[in-house]
């Protein structure tokens, strides 16, 4: 095995992310999630472990799908308290050079327009270090904040998506040349205006006229990433994204939908290294194997039980706590409403009850990407999953702030340099260079969005629906 891995730290712009209860641990201080020095400590930090991103999950909705209100997640800062992730992101450019940012922005709630000058923004300020994870979002008190009675269903979400995107690539690399912008001061041109032009995007979802009012960043499009296993994600996937965060339960689903994704993007004519897979990793790091297990210990007596149930009741939309243990799942997601997304169940194997569910979801250890140990255990662990699945990368998850991340760069990361699994130093200034090598600034022309490169193809208005 070769080559170096990606790793992120996963973050949100909130009290308690993934790791519930770990707020209450003596030390933390996810309580300054609100003061911009807290960022720019995180993002030193991030640069001196020279990792490749912060990677900033979001939500747009209160977990109120648990106990029949939102009490409990508030109680437990169950991602609530939550503030916007894209504006921590200047904060921490400011005091790095290399580090990148991916956030997550979804598709569904808001028009592209806006959106493509954000994210232009974001790429100029940060001299192309921005990175957009495309979500289509799942909490149904999102969709009530928005002004529908309810989720969009699954195809739906995605249908819209596919347009969304579509709009935005016709404004990042269609509607301005590269030679756009002039600066003629004797002539008094700024702009070439034969060099600017409209998209007039008319679609099923989306009417667009442009120009798109940035002028052309140093990554044009940003990164785009994405996460999602079920069948429309991994399709969604192989056309769309240059990084996708898969999931599953055993290296043996990773290792299927690894391949499929890259299966899918040869077909697409992207070739088989064009998407970068990360999973989320749980890696417990410490100076000795006991002092790393008295870590998982102190966490396991902080983690909150009643945190994670809030978690799972509002991103699946089953109160489990409605159910007696030994109500199977398979029949409660049959007499559901039948909105709940295919991955919902795929998260359940045969014969699960609520019980197994219960017990598996308020468990922090489970697998498979987790490891507890020295670093030359963790790095051990890491060079077993990759071998045995394929994966290009990790989504360090926290449990305390300060620890998680301090362990995980003392501790690991020298063991992985050693084995040459991790850079030694930045060779590259992108975050897109960062994935795929010096000089990969932009998009590659075999991906679908360079199809409207210098106003090519702008005309086309792809049916949502017909996409897979």
């Amino acid at each position: 095995m070769s080559g170096e891995l990606s790793f992120n730290l996963f973050e949100m712009n909130t009290v308690g992310h993934i790791s519930h209860g770990m707020w209450k641990a003596e030390g933390n201080s996810r309580h300054r999630y609100t003061d911009l020095e807290f960022w720019q400590q995180q993002a030193i930090l991030l640069e001196q472990g020279l990792f490749d991103s912060v990677f900033l999950a979001d939500v747009i909705g209160a977990y109120d799908g648990y106990r029949g209100g939102p009490e409990t997640a508030l109680r437990e800062a169950v991602q609530i308290p939550n503030n916007d992730p894209l504006l921590v992101i200047p904060a921490m450019a400011a005091v790095t050079k290399h580090l990148g940012f991916v956030s997550t922005f979804s598709t569904t709630y808001e028009p592209p327009f806006a959106f493509a000058r954000r994210a232009s923004t974001l790429d100029h300020l940060t001299k192309g270090r921005f990175g957009w994870n495309v979500v289509t979002s799942y909490l149904p008190n999102a969709a009530r904040n928005f002004g529908l009675d309810d989720e969009l269903d699954h195809a739906q979400r995605y249908a819209r998506a596919h347009e969304f995107l579509d709009v935005l690539y016709k404004l990042w690399e269609g509607s301005w040349d590269d030679e756009a912008v002039v600066r003629d001061v004797a002539g008094g041109v700024y702009t070439d205006p034969a060099k600017v032009r409209p998209i007039n995007h008319n679609g099923e979802y989306f009417r667009v006229a442009g120009p798109h009012l940035s002028e052309p960043s140093p990554q044009r499009t940003p990164v785009i990433y994405q996460a999602g296993s079920s069948a429309t994600g991994r399709a969604f996937a192989a056309k769309h994204a240059e990084a996708v965060f898969v999931g599953g339960s055993t290296l043996a689903d990773f290792a299927t939908t690894i391949a499929d994704i890259r299966r899918q993007a040869v077909d697409a004519g992207r070739g088989a290294n064009a998407v970068r897979t990360l999973g989320s990793a749980v890696l417990i790091a410490g100076r000795t194997r006991a002092e790393a297990e008295r870590k998982a210990e102190d966490y396991a007596t902080l983690s909150s039980a009643e945190g994670y149930l809030a978690h799972a009741g509002g991103g699946s939309g089953i109160d489990l706590a409605a159910y007696p243990r030994d109500a199977r799942m398979a029949d409660i997601l049959r007499s559901s409403d039948g909105s709940h997304d295919p991955a919902t169940a795929a998260r359940y194997a045969p014969g699960a009850t609520v019980g197994d569910a219960l017990d598996k979801i308020v468990r922090f250890d489970r697998g498979p990407f987790f490891a507890i140990g020295t670093g030359s255990d963790i790095a051990d662990a890491i060079e077993g999953w990759v071998r045995e699945t394929g994966i290009d990368g990790f989504n360090l998850r926290q449990f305390t702030t300060p620890g998680t991340l301090e362990d995980f760069v003392e501790f690991v990361v020298p063991e992985l340099q050693r084995r040459g699994l991790y850079r030694t130093r930045y060779e590259t200034s992108t975050l897109r260079e960062h994935l795929f090598g010096v000089g990969n600034t932009r998009l590659p022309a075999a991906h679908h969005g360079a199809r409207y490169r210098g106003g090519a193809n702008l005309t086309e208005n792809v049916n949502p629906s017909s996409q897979s």
